[in-house]
């Protein structure tokens, strides 16, 4: 039996689950990539909501297609990468408020921030800790998005704290 098509998409975010140098990072960069219009439209709340409803489909579609892929490749396997799509775009909450509110985005702070986001989710993401790793013994697709997903809660907060202190 072949991989659907449909679920292979989403769970490799587009592809970005076969780059073979860092998936997981080839990941969070489409989740950055395609919130970049969201930001540029300078509306704050829209950023916000549309943010937080590409988290809440993409990670129901990210746990379906998740489930799928592991009956193809195995369990938790590192072309799935939907999880960091999502859990980058966690991270940024923080920034899809800041970001059009008080740093444009052709600011260098925005930059800066942004890519803090990516590194605080990526550490998050790889080191796993404060329960973190304990997320990926949870079920199927559940468990390949719920470390990730905690990974971007941290990620969140950290940045969330830096911009307050530091902008």
């Amino acid at each position: 039996m072949k991989f659907p098509f449909f679920p292979r998409i989403i769970a490799t975010s587009f592809g970005a689950g076969y780059w073979p140098w860092g998936p997981g990072t080839a990941g969070a960069v489409v989740g950055f990539v395609l919130w970049l219009p969201l930001v540029m439209t300078g509306h704050v709340t829209g950023t916000f909501i549309a943010t937080l409803g590409l988290i809440v489909v993409f990670t129901a579609l990210g746990i379906w297609s998740a489930s799928v892929a592991e009956r193809f490749w195995g369990p938790d396997p590192s072309k799935v990468v939907m999880d960091e799509t999502v859990g980058q775009w966690i991270s940024m909450l923080p920034l899809s408020v800041f970001a059009t509110a008080a740093c444009p985005f052709e600011s260098v702070s925005f930059w800066m921030w942004a890519i803090l986001s990516l590194i605080l989710f990526r550490f998050f993401d790889i080191v796993k800790p404060l329960g973190v790793r304990k997320m990926e013994d949870l079920p199927g697709g559940i468990g390949i998005m719920a470390d990730d997903i905690l990974a971007g809660i941290y990620g969140a907060v950290i940045l969330a704290l830096c911009m307050y202190f530091f902008s």
